[in-house]
């Protein structure tokens, strides 16, 4: 599909300004869906090299607002697991075609909505036992390879960071701060790898007005709307985009 064309344009600005909501001010990592919806409309590189700058812009436009407000230790560990964790997505990305990526995408998507519904049903309990850092490398490890591949990243961090007992702004500016960091890193193998290109690099500029209403929205609604709202929508968008490129991937 054309780039620059309004199909393309329809999907990409909404996509943006949820990411920013998303990252902005909620910390389940839900931003990773912009690019799942991408990926509905583009070929899977160029949607995940379309939306890093942009996360990275929101990732700057969110810090002032949660600066020195997050957990250094946690976030240190998550780091320390991460590098390894972006050099083996890395490596998989080189050899991976289109569909393999795809699959992994939608099966991040739908792997994401299971195990949230897997705690909302108390299958699973986090936020009840103190994680120690074998868990927090293991859980950087896992959001290093995921961030690469999909900028699906969030939910190995949630992982780690619920069984530490932090408070919701300690959690949201942690995330924020780690997520920063990694994008930071990946970026340069982006680069490398020739995932950014000048056609994407100059769509990011038209999109940055949308990146930046959502994560002014987004911190905004972080201390008013309820999150029980945000992420039903979002699990639906979930379930439905990971299914379609599931299906498009074995198809």
């Amino acid at each position: 599909m054309e780039l620059f064309s309004l199909s393309v344009f329809a999907v990409t600005i909404p996509a943006v300004v949820f990411a920013g909501i998303s990252k902005g001010g909620f910390g389940s990592g839900v931003a990773f869906a912009s690019a799942s919806i991408l990926a509905l409309v583009l070929e899977p590189a160029v949607a995940i090299g379309l939306m890093l700058p942009l996360l990275m812009l929101i990732d700057v436009a969110s810090l002032p607002a949660y600066w020195r407000k997050w957990d250094w230790g946690a976030a240190r560990v998550l780091l320390a697991g991460a590098v390894p964790g972006t050099l083996l997505g890395a490596y998989f990305f080189a050899l991976a075609d289109p569909d393999m990526i795809r699959l992994m995408i939608g099966l991040v998507a739908l792997l994401f909505v299971a195990w949230q519904g897997a705690q909302k049903f108390g299958l699973i309990r986090l936020g009840q036992a103190q994680f120690g850092p074998k868990t927090g490398l293991l859980s950087g490890l896992v959001l290093g390879f995921t961030s690469f591949v999909s900028h699906a990243g969030g939910p190995a961090a949630a992982v780690f960071l619920l069984g530490q007992g932090l408070n919701k702004l300690t959690y949201q500016a942690t995330t924020v701060l780690v997520f920063w960091a990694v994008n930071f890193f990946k970026s340069g193998f982006y680069a490398g790898m020739g995932i950014f290109t000048r056609d994407t690099l100059l769509m990011d500029l038209f999109l940055i007005p949308a990146a930046l209403l959502g994560t002014w929205i987004g911190i905004r609604a972080h201390h008013f709307v309820s999150d029980r709202i945000f992420f039903g929508i979002t699990y639906v968008a979930l379930t439905l985009t990971g299914a379609k490129l599931v299906w498009d991937a074995l198809t």
